[in-house]
């Protein structure tokens, strides 16, 4: 069944569809939408589940981590200022291995005060031992919180399906909704390997010892690179059983390609758009869409961009004294330098905080990469507007502009 949904609601739908047993959320904009609409559908009987009320984002994730413990499959969603709030509590959870799934629902952290889209808030969260996907469209939102169940439950790590506000959260587009009997036929009831339970009395969260601790710590990291598989493999029997293909990585026009954009989330279908345009041109540029950004998908991005001159990546959020994160992962795999066979990596800095990433600005940054060599700095300002006026490494007229 195809209905018209923004991407809020498209998240609610696809956790209702995965039979979620227990959701414990706090409204934050712009992820209030989520919590609603479930409220709604336990309501109106469409979903058997505990909805819990609760009076941070703090206790939400508090509430989850002793659902999950218990056996239940739970659900919560979060943005910006809640989901750092909620930060000690996403530790707990990755270190307990708890498969619970979160919306994450992308908007910029304070100060000051911003509800527009910036990745910097779920990019934080990327040490604590939570998978992490970023979405495109609303479809991918719901497909892949469906799918996060099947694989959190697996390999016993919790997942993060992450979107930007407004842009996704809020638009409405065309979903195809799956049959809740197909759903159940891809994902079973959850039969927890651990839980609380009086028969077979266990010990939680205790304190361990420093060998104890530093095997915990071992064995999630393992479990992330033995994930990969996994993951694979659940998104592989998703397309044979519903017919869309999600990939982890995307490579569009990358086999013969001078220059390689590199994004993630909303704006892939807009670099798409470019670089077709680009090719129609004579130009030989192509695009990799990085879908998981944990656990980072190395090998994929190695192959993927070996063989490329330059590549661009835009981020949409930052390390401070660094630069953008997306960029600085790519680099992390990649040999670096001027040496035959090793690409010149250009990062830019765009949308932060809901300023559009348009058409326009990606084919510009395009162009500057082809034109400028080395890049004149670790991070390219793109968009960037002081007092009205466009401002150091922005934008202008299709070049780069200094003051």
């Amino acid at each position: 069944m195809k209905k018209m949904m923004t991407g809020n609601h498209a998240a609610a739908y696809g956790a209702m569809l995965s039979r979620v047993e227990v959701i414990a959320a706090y409204p934050i904009t712009p992820q209030t939408q989520v919590a609603e609409k479930l409220a709604e559908l336990c309501a109106q009987g469409k979903l058997n589940a505990k909805y819990v009320t609760v009076e941070s984002e703090y206790s939400a994730m508090g509430y989850c981590i002793g659902a999950s413990t218990g056996g239940a499959r739970t659900f919560t969603a979060s943005s910006s200022q809640g989901l750092v709030f909620m930060q000690e509590m996403i530790h707990w959870a990755g270190g307990s291995r708890l498969p619970i799934v979160m919306v994450v629902v992308n908007r910029g952290l304070c100060s000051p005060w911003t509800v527009g889209a910036d990745q910097t808030d779920s990019l934080s969260q990327r040490d604590t031992g939570w998978l992490q996907f970023y979405c495109e469209s609303n479809q991918e939102i719901l497909d892949t919180v469906i799918q996060s169940y099947k694989i959190a439950e697996q390999i016993l790590l919790p997942v993060m399906v992450i979107y930007e506000g407004f842009y996704l959260s809020h638009t409405v587009e065309i979903v195809n909704l799956p049959d809740i009997e197909l759903v159940d036929s891809y994902l079973p009831k959850y039969e927890p390997q651990y839980k609380m339970d009086l028969e077979n009395p266990a010990t939680f969260g205790s304190i361990a010892g420093p060998d104890h601790y530093f095997r915990f710590r071992y064995e999630i990291q393992k479990a992330m690179e033995e994930s990969k598989e996994i993951i694979k493999k659940a998104v592989k029997e998703y397309e044979m059983i519903f017919g869309r293909k999600s990939d982890l990585v995307e490579d569009y026009y990358c086999d013969d390609a001078e220059v390689i954009l590199v994004v993630s989330g909303s704006i892939s279908g807009t670099s798409r758009l470019v670089v077709d345009k680009l090719r129609k041109e004579g130009k030989k540029v192509g695009m990799v869409k990085i879908k998981m950004f944990r656990p980072f998908p190395k090998e994929e991005i190695r192959k993927i961009l070996r063989n490329a001159e330059k590549i661009a990546v835009i981020d949409r959020n930052i390390s401070f004294g660094h630069g953008g994160i997306f960029c600085q992962e790519v680099k992390s795999v990649l040999n670096q330098g001027k040496t035959k066979g090793s690409p010149l990596v250009y990062g830019y800095i765009a949308g932060i905080g809901g300023v559009d990433i348009t058409y326009q600005l990606i084919e510009k940054v395009i162009d500057y990469t082809y034109n400028e060599e080395p890049p004149k700095d670790d991070i390219i300002w793109a968009g960037l507007t002081y007092e009205g006026q466009v401002h150091e490494y922005g934008f202008k007229e299709g070049k780069i502009f200094q003051d």
